[in-house]
């Protein structure tokens, strides 16, 4: 890269830094206070993807709200999909947009409100499973923010400048941003209205992609307003190229140094009215039997050279359903004509944290996010020996002195007792673990409380980092097909001392797969369940037999996630928590 590019480069993440930090300093000085109107959200909206989620993420707002973490005067809602058949964070939308109607009736055409898609059960970053991925640490804030509080400081500046609608989201990515001094965004427009970031080709593949009206001028500026003629959902390069979606880059001032580039999604605005003319799809269909995507489905429909040729495209569809084309043919009736409006965010960053290395690799190796953000190695924790420049992440958290942590790795609500050691690239997510416990390189343990049968008792469920929890195959194949820690799962029950019919995959589960292999012991205490499970992962690793009792109930994850105990689990968050301030 030569000096002029690299000077770019740095200006442009200075200003990005810059940005984000006044950012944080606006929510955080509304942290704990009464808002006034237009200050903040009037309603922040979360959804969940059943009525024990939605239980669960009431908890957690409540507690956040009773201590203060977040503005006070803001209506905080939680709506669970219905029951049945999966309905995507699309039908999410529509059930979301019908409960606040219900609830607010008239009011609502005067209301701004975010909505944070936060369902679904985060089988590739499993720490989040149980109290849901919008709950999340990040070692930042005083006290420690989660996903959260990140979204609502990233967004702080959007209710003002915002006429009455909803700002679609999701939980589990983070955009940073920064515009000139003269310059802000702003949600004024009618339809729709997305950002845009500036991504590789090879991203695109994988996300939404604008195909946005010509630039009359090639002037380079930090924020631009367009109009968008057509939206691609994951498209091929072929097909960038084919529908104009590819631009190129003109200006020396440009932070992305590919030639190429296209405009890549993730948060939209719908104002008011179009919100309502949405909602009409649920009017003419009645209860959702498929699963609908709020950027697919809904996005493709808008733009003048927008075609319905894509309601009957079903590539992208985890699982096709009879009603899902005469839905999409719905949807596009029904938006066909309305504006699609993209803000282009010249300077800024799209991170992903929906998986377990991504969540590794940001909160540990990506140099640039930690700067960003100003995320800390150790985040409200009592942790003797940490250093700034340490390569791991210790959030609220407690660790004796003389602990270890390996580089790369990130602990999370636990505590650890003397001369523990943690390998390289290993997720530690609410364990207690023992004095002298040895834990590998690149393992994820997650202790949980649950309780069954009136019988309450703690599990840690473990696997590789790699491990593929959601590959899901038929019941002769299962032993084969699937692995954990690189080894085949027979081998793994040979080492354990038991047999196939001991896996008993979960009876109200579909298919079998690591989620639902009843693998883990269940135990009195969490300190000896760590133990327990930490020996099987040994086992395994070392290639050793370790016969486990045939007397020891054992669960999977997905019986886990049934029976967790949620108020032991933030009681022993709580726990860490009078300790830690105890001792600051």
């Amino acid at each position: 890269m030569d000096t002029g590019a690299n000077n770019v480069n740095q200006d442009c993440a200075r200003k990005l830094q810059m940005a984000t930090t006044e950012k944080l300093r606006k929510f955080n000085c509304l942290r704990g206070r009464e808002v006034a109107r237009g200050e903040f959200w009037d309603t922040v909206v979360v959804t969940a993807a059943d009525e024990k989620q939605k239980d669960a993420y009431e908890l957690q707002i409540r507690l956040k709200v009773d201590r203060k973490e977040l503005p006070l005067g803001v209506h905080y809602m939680v709506f669970s999909d219905p029951p049945g058949c999966k309905i995507g964070n699309g039908g999410s939308t529509l059930h979301a947009l019908q409960r606040l109607s219900d609830i607010h009736g008239k009011t609502l055409c005067r209301m701004r409100v975010i909505l944070i898609h936060a369902g679904g059960w985060s089988q590739r970053l499993p720490s989040a499973s149980a109290l849901g991925k919008i709950f999340t640490a990040m070692p930042l804030g005083e006290p420690l923010y989660q996903m959260l509080e990140l979204k609502l400081a990233t967004y702080v500046d959007f209710p003002c400048r915002m006429k009455p609608g909803v700002l679609v989201t999701c939980a589990d990515d983070i955009e940073l941003y920064s515009v000139a001094g003269h310059e802000s965004v702003a949600f004024d427009k009618p339809g729709f209205t997305a950002l845009a970031h500036p991504s590789p080709l090879s991203i695109g593949t994988t996300h939404g992609v604008f195909v946005l009206k010509p630039r009359e001028d090639s002037e380079w500026s930090e924020m631009e307003n367009r109009t968008c003629l057509r939206f691609l959902h994951k498209p091929s390069i072929a097909t960038m190229r084919n529908m104009g979606a590819v631009c190129q880059r003109t200006s020396d001032c440009f932070p992305l140094s590919d030639a190429e580039f296209v405009y890549t999604d993730s948060t939209y605005y719908v104002d008011f009215d179009t919100s309502q003319r949405l909602l009409g799809v649920l009017g003419e269909v009645g209860p959702l039997e498929c699963e609908i995507d709020a950027y697919g489905d809904f996005l493709q429909a808008l733009g003048p050279l927008a075609s319905v040729e894509y309601t009957r495209n079903t590539a992208n569809v985890t699982k096709e359903n009879d009603g899902l084309v005469e839905i999409r043919q719905k949807i596009f009736r029904i938006l066909r004509g309305t504006p699609l409006n993209v803000i282009l965010l010249n300077n800024s960053k799209f991170y992903h944290i929906g998986t377990t290395t991504e969540y590794l690799f940001h909160l540990t190796g990506d140099d640039a996010l930690k700067s960003q953000l100003g995320l800390r190695p150790s985040a409200f924790s009592v942790h003797p020996n940490a250093k700034p420049d340490a390569a791991f992440c210790v959030m609220h958290s407690v660790l004796s002195p003389s602990c270890s942590v390996g580089a790369g790795s990130v602990l999370e609500y636990s505590r650890l007792g003397e001369g523990v050691s943690v390998g390289r690239d290993s997720v530690i997510s609410s364990c207690w673990v023992g004095p002298g416990a040895s834990v590998p390189d690149g393992v994820f343990m997650h202790s949980l409380c649950v309780t069954h049968r009136d019988k309450t008792g703690f599990v840690t469920v473990a696997f590789g980092i790699h491990d593929d929890l959601k590959s899901c195959v038929t019941a002769s194949a299962s032993m084969e097909a699937l692995t954990l820690l690189g080894v085949t799962l027979e081998a793994c029950v040979s080492l354990w001392g038991l047999d196939r019919r001991d896996l008993r995959f979960s009876d109200d589960a579909s298919g079998c797969s690591l989620w639902t292999a009843c693998l883990f012991p269940v135990c009195e205490d969490q300190e000896r369940s760590f133990s327990a499970t930490l020996d099987m992962l040994r086992a395994v690793l070392g290639g050793s037999a370790c016969p486990l009792p045939k007397d020891v109930e054992r669960i999977s994850v997905h019986e886990a996630l049934q029976w967790k105990n949620l108020q032991v689990m933030l009681d022993f968050r709580k726990g860490l928590y009078d300790d830690i301030t105890q001792r600051s």
